[in-house]
């Protein structure tokens, strides 16, 4: 085959959200094309229209872009030369390509009725055997290869409802080759002759995503594991149309494991076990039901999209390094097909909020105060409390950013930096407060109103020279200022939280700590 631009698409069905499964296999075409310089198309194919969801092409599109891999082309991010994108859009063009396939003796009509087919079905399951309309089935059936040609003119001529089914050769070898798995070899008697065009007019997914896939001059059919048994179907009509010397190149990606490796990754691993499996958060019908259905996602999380990106390539692909964290460029310049794996990735709920948490140390107070503000407002408004300066919260976000894996961790990590405690940790307490303590405490307030203004460097200065004049180890009183000033005995840098508070607040907590302590020790002690 001669060299020929990279063309790659995703091509969803929109019968519900996306599953990060398919969000995956969207970011392996992008990266692809973006390495070789090539096109990324969105294409909706939307063929079963008994099992189509309002609002799912709109979540679809949301999705791709708040992971920041949008398309070249297709729906919703505008108009190739190939257009248009929405398979329902397309629906005239099908029709010729299965009347040629019909003409040329690859496919037939079949007027079997629901109830004539249940009755084959049950007739197999009663003989113990599972029932395929295949080369031995559809001798018995009722379909144009079996009437006469005075009995089709007249089904047709009376408009009764048929189906065009591809003929599926007899004792043939179908061969295909995977980029990921390398040759699959399949016996055409362990195929079955699918339906290519249904009776309301539409082609089924089979016959329109290869059709398609001719007409847009896909180079690369990248897709998820679950297709592969359909490939080779879709290899015969390549050859039946008379297209085999353009047909893609195919490459198959791995499942996506439940954490425990046992069996794909759905909906309810993640509503069993507290994490989403889908891009964003929305309400949708159930494909099925119809009732409406919730989903949590990765956005409404706290997740950061490079972050999910990041987490998701290496869900079936690796480098060939140790490297884990990756831009996107860096991304696109290291991803190859020869080091995604064949078999499946387990999903690890822990390792996407260690990606997220590396993440956001990287970010600066900047970018995390956009995100913390509207959080806090809340709080703040909440508790009675006045609104911050932006140079305060950026402050905030810069001491408690090391201990969080989401923004929204920030307020539990920095409540008591807005918030006069009135509650201390008695474990500490009991553990250090001793008679010195209140002196150390009472030295230190009239040392810190001393100072013009509190920076670490004569905070700390002021520390030591307290507990040289006093008598007693900085140790002793270290973890006690914390909890006179903050009620918790572990949390942000001590200095740093003091320098932000500013020399009338910190003295004005350790003023009223003391005399709470000092009331309460001797319950406490006892």
């Amino acid at each position: 085959m001669s060299e020929r631009k990279v063309r790659v698409r995703f091509a969803p069905s929109p019968t519900g959200p996306l599953h990060i499964g398919g969000v995956r296999t969207a970011l392996y075409n992008y990266l692809f094309a973006k390495k070789n310089g090539g096109d990324f198309i969105l294409r909706i194919e939307d063929t079963d229209q008994n099992r189509f969801v309002p609002g799912a092409e709109e979540y679809v599109i949301e999705s791709i872009k708040w992971c920041g891999i949008e398309p070249n082309e297709g729906i919703g991010f505008g108009d190739g030369a190939f257009a248009p994108y929405r398979q329902s859009e397309r629906k005239a063009m099908y029709r010729q390509y299965a009347d040629q396939l019909v003409k040329e003796g690859h496919a037939y009509y079949a007027f079997d009725t629901s109830e004539e087919l249940e009755e084959a079905v049950m007739k197999m399951k009663n003989a113990g055997e599972t029932f395929s309309y295949n080369a031995i089935t559809r001798q018995k059936m009722k379909n144009s290869l079996v009437l006469s040609e005075e009995e089709i003119k007249k089904k047709l001529e009376a408009g009764e409802r048929y189906v065009i089914r591809i003929k599926i050769p007899e004792n043939e070898e179908v061969r295909l080759h995977d980029i990921i798995r390398g040759w699959v070899v399949v016996q055409s008697s362990q195929m079955d002759d699918k339906v290519l065009f249904k009776s309301d007019g539409m082609p089924t997914y089979h016959l329109a995503n290869v059709v398609d896939d001719y007409l847009m001059k896909i180079s690369h059919v990248i897709r998820g594991e679950e297709w592969l048994p359909s490939a080779p179907l879709h290899v015969l009509l390549y050859e039946y149309l008379g297209w085999k010397e353009v047909m893609p190149e195919f490459a198959h990606l791995p499942l996506l494991l439940r954490p425990d490796g046992n069996g794909k990754l759905s909906k309810r691993d993640g509503d069993r076990l507290g994490f989403p499996v889908f891009p964003l958060s929305a309400e949708m019908p159930d494909a099925k039901t119809g009732k409406p259905e919730k989903i949590s996602g990765y956005r409404e999380a706290g997740y950061f999209p490079d972050a999910f990106i990041n987490m998701l390539a290496l869900l079936g692909w690796n480098p060939g390094t140790e490297q884990e964290i990756f831009t996107m460029n860096e991304l696109v310049n290291a991803f190859s097909f020869e080091h995604i794996h064949k078999s499946g990735a387990r999903f690890n709920p822990e390792k996407a909020k260690w990606f997220n948490q590396q993440y956001l140390h990287k970010k600066n107070a900047e970018e995390l105060a956009d995100i913390f503000t509207p959080i806090l407002n809340e709080h703040l408004k909440s508790n009675s409390l006045k609104k911050k300066n932006r140079k305060f919260i950026e402050t905030v976000c810069s001491l408690v950013k090391e201990k969080a894996t989401f923004v929204s961790d920030f307020w539990n990590l920095s409540s008591y930096i807005f918030i006069t405690p009135t509650e201390y940790d008695n474990e500490v307490i009991k553990k250090r407060w001793n008679d010195k303590s209140k002196v150390f405490f009472e030295s230190l307030i009239e040392n810190l109103k001393k100072i013009s203004g509190l920076q670490t460097a004569n905070i700390d200065q002021t520390i030591k020279q307290t507990c040289e004049q006093v008598g007693i180890k900085s140790g002793e009183v270290m973890q006690l200022t914390r909890v006179l000033i903050s009620g918790k005995g572990s949390g942000v840098d001590l200095l740093g939280m003091m320098e932000l508070l500013g020399r009338d607040e910190v003295c004005n907590r350790l003023a009223k700590g003391v005399t709470v302590i000092s009331n309460s020790f001797s319950k406490i002690n006892n």
